[in-house]
């Protein structure tokens, strides 16, 4: 900031430094607050348009996540990029769902697209896309028991349905951690207007930071190009 010559006082003398020095102090001040002002419209943008800073709380995402991890989701690309199946989504939990929150956004896979069915048999998924045959997805990433073998896909309830169809605009998301997941099998399908985004990167603990990747599915890719 560039300050002007001082004027000389009505009886010829200059005009002090201490008047001087606060128009200085004003001007820092100024741009201080302007600073300020402009960092935080940055940062509210970014928070809620672009990408927001998330502590799991949870371990229904072992071993993919563990409780306490920081990720960072992403805001953005959902917007002309819908949600895949594989993605990990952190979403506010279903009004009416009997969970006790407090709050706390839930974490969990896409498993179910629009229009999708989504069926347990034998303690496996099966997904059948529309117009198409029933396929048994691979799922590696699901929570081993503790023989080594992979943990079973069940329903605790005893009037869990077995069977969800997904309407439009939904998702039938589930937990890694399958014997300790509340999700779909619970609550049902999640509209997307409950979807915060998806989770992308693992930026704490240091040791396992990293992109969280989206794992293939073959033969859905197979029946979804079957069915068109």
């Amino acid at each position: 900031m560039t300050y002007l010559p001082t004027e000389p006082d009505p009886d010829g003398a200059p005009a002090s430094s201490e008047r001087a020095g606060s128009r200085r102090a004003l001007g820092c001040a100024f741009e201080i607050v302007e600073t300020l002002v402009l960092t935080l419209l940055i940062y509210l943008v970014i928070h809620n348009f672009v990408a927001q800073p998330f502590e799991v709380q949870q371990s229904s995402m072992l071993p993919t996540i563990v409780d306490g991890e920081y990720i960072l989701i992403d805001k953005l690309t959902p917007r002309f990029d819908s949600y895949h199946y594989g993605d990990v989504v952190v979403f506010s939990p279903p009004s009416g769902s009997g969970l006790d929150t407090q709050g706390i956004p839930f974490i969990k896979r896409v498993i179910g697209m629009p229009g999708d069915t989504v069926a347990l048999e034998n303690g496996r998924v099966f997904v059948t896309r529309p117009g198409a045959s029933p396929v048994r997805i691979e799922e590696p990433y699901v929570v081993d028991e503790a023989d080594g073998s992979t943990a079973a896909t069940i329903c605790s309830n005893p009037d869990c349905p077995l069977t969800w169809i997904v309407g439009e605009n939904e998702y039938f998301v589930m937990g890694d951690n399958r014997p300790h997941s509340q999700d779909s099998r619970v609550f049902g399908p999640v509209d997307e207007e409950l979807i915060l985004g998806r989770a992308w990167l693992r930026y704490f603990p240091l040791e396992r930071i990293g992109l969280i990747e989206r794992p293939a599915y073959p033969a859905l890719a197979t029946t979804d190009a079957a069915a068109r």
